[in-house]
């Protein structure tokens, strides 16, 4: 487990390729404008993005999150594999593909892919995804963080769990799973 000095589930992991940046048109820039949330946004939002006034949800609508999506770092796809020193991203846990946006209905999904079937890691994981886009988005949009269809052996518990406001606030409640989510969701130095 992490810190725990215990043997890794999964010691040798396939490591994937990142994606290149995303890049940011004329139209972004304009603040003028009005800018639609898409997956690509949601897959890069950064690091930090998280609102200033405290615990809630990101202030504003597009202006203020598009200002988030023109810095380099990146939101999903950098948040940290809590065994590992990698990136979800670089083991293939999320995929811009496996994000839906409906930036009309404010909708976000998000599917994850555990790297073994039996991955203890999963809940954990899923509630990095979930607290990173509650802290990152405006609170219009409804989440679906859910684990990919076929790919862990616990995936209706672990879902169950993710979709439960109630388990996830008291979850964000117990101090030591704060500081484990809040360690994969801080910049790798």
């Amino acid at each position: 487990g992490p810190g725990g000095g215990a043997a890794l589930e999964n010691a040798n992991p396939l490591i994937y390729r990142r994606s290149g940046e995303r890049p940011v048109t004329a139209r972004e820039e304009d603040d003028e404008l009005p800018d639609s949330i898409d997956d690509r946004e949601i897959f890069d939002i950064l690091p930090g993005r998280e609102s200033q006034a405290g615990p809630g949800r990101a202030e504003g609508g597009r202006a203020g999150l598009r200002s988030a999506f023109l810095n380099p770092a990146h939101l999903i796809r950098s948040i940290n594999d809590p065994e590992h020193p990698l990136t979800l991203e670089e083991l293939n846990v999320v995929e811009q593909v496996r994000v839906k946006v409906n930036d009309a209905e404010s909708t976000v999904a998000v599917e994850f892919t555990p790297t073994i079937p039996h991955c203890s890691m999963a809940t954990l994981i899923g509630l990095s995804i979930k607290v990173k886009l509650i802290r990152s988005l405006p609170e219009r949009f409804k989440l679906d963080v859910h684990i990919t269809p076929g790919t862990h052996a616990s995936e209706h518990a672990v879902n169950k769990q993710l979709a439960d406001k109630e388990r996830v606030a008291a979850a964000l409640e117990n101090s030591h799973l704060l500081e484990v989510v809040n360690q994969c969701l801080s910049a790798r130095s």
